[in-house]
């Protein structure tokens, strides 16, 4: 090899050396870092527990899909409607009212655009483009978890629901917010199951809705930005954890003391969380609620003894009917995903 030309290639290496030593960059700051996530992804995504300033929420109003849940769907056996053939259930003897459902649905979406917050419909004016909408889409907070810097998208136990994932995570992306994590493999997890204690703390449920390695994958998530991950099985075929409790406010959980553990209300205790006690005399669905902010929540009105209880402990509750959207199996924290929330 002639002399020039070994020459040209040393120095193109050492051009080379220095362009890559002016430009390294370090790893810091963390992806999740607002400012990271302000210029990369327009808008700080994620939350860090359940009762920070709600910003951004995923919702899919009910649609024509519901329509197909009709007479011929009703199980005998199983005292309820469902289609063992698609692998979907509903709730109860009474089929579905699809206008009460979507009066109900609008109520919901109307308050939370009164106090700020930014609905998204997973579904554009309430259509999928190329196939037809799963039945369940209007509960996306079992397909979706908002962590910090973004969100989990999950993978359903029922196998007439895991098509909600790929409708929810086209639509999360198209909002600009960041998946970190889809669950693979054999890993079950639905967001019912997940809930935050506090920023650095994160609890989920284990049992039909969640199993051990979707449990790992959610886990190693957190731990990349120093969140403990708490598991507690929930008893029986219960579903999700969010059936048994709620967080209303930074040092305030809303509890069924009769199916949570009683280990979990010691890991509420431990962490300087009250624990309030649901009234027995309201239905027990009045703790699956969605906080506005810290002391402020959106609840079912089916549910007046518990209202007196936490306003006389100072939470402010937003009461609306939501009976018919019930019949899904679903009720105000199921129907939504909050997709960024401030710190607390």
């Amino acid at each position: 090899m002639p002399r020039e030309t070994i020459s040209n290639a040393t120095e193109d290496r050492y051009r080379h050396q220095r362009l890559m030593e002016t430009f390294d960059t370090p790893a810091a700051p963390a992806f999740e870092d607002p400012g990271q996530q302000e210029k990369i992804w327009g808008a700080v995504w994620g939350c860090d527990s359940e009762v920070g300033r709600l910003r951004t929420i995923l919702v899919h109003r009910p649609g024509d899909e519901i329509k197909r849940v009709t007479e011929d769907w009703f199980d005998p056996e199983l005292e309820s409607y469902c289609s063992r053939e698609e692998g979907i259930w509903w709730r109860g003897r009474n089929g579905p009212d699809l206008p009460a459902m979507q009066r109900a649905h609008d109520q919901f979406t109307g308050i939370l655009r009164e106090n700020g917050v930014e609905v998204a419909y997973i579904h554009e004016n309430g259509r999928a483009t190329n196939r037809p909408v799963p039945i369940k889409q209007m509960s996306p907070r079992d397909i979706v978890i908002g962590v910090p810097g973004g969100a989990i998208i999950c993978r359903p136990n029922a196998k007439g629901r895991r098509e909600e994932s790929y409708w929810a995570a086209r639509r999360v992306m198209d909002l600009g917010c960041p998946i970190i994590r889809t669950i693979s493999g054999t890993g079950i997890v639905e967001g019912g199951s997940f809930m935050w204690i506090d920023p650095k703390t994160a609890v989920l449920s284990t049992g039909l809705c969640a199993n051990r390695e979707g449990v790992e994958q959610v886990r190693e998530v957190l731990a990349r930005v120093g969140v403990e991950l708490v598991t507690v099985q929930v008893p029986g075929y219960g579903q999700h954890l969010d059936g048994f409790c709620a967080m209303i406010d930074n040092d305030k959980a809303l509890i069924n003391p009769t199916l949570l553990p009683y280990d979990f209300v010691q890991v509420l205790k431990q962490r300087g969380i009250e624990p309030i006690a649901l009234s027995p005399e309201d239905p027990p669905f009045a703790v699956n609620l969605v906080p506005l902010a810290p002391g402020r929540v959106i609840a079912s009105e089916m549910s007046p003894r518990t209202r007196e209880t936490l306003e006389a402990r100072g939470v402010e509750v937003i009461q609306l009917d939501y009976e018919a959207c019930w019949s899904s199996g679903g009720g105000l924290r199921c129907n939504s995903a909050p997709l960024a929330r401030d710190p607390i």
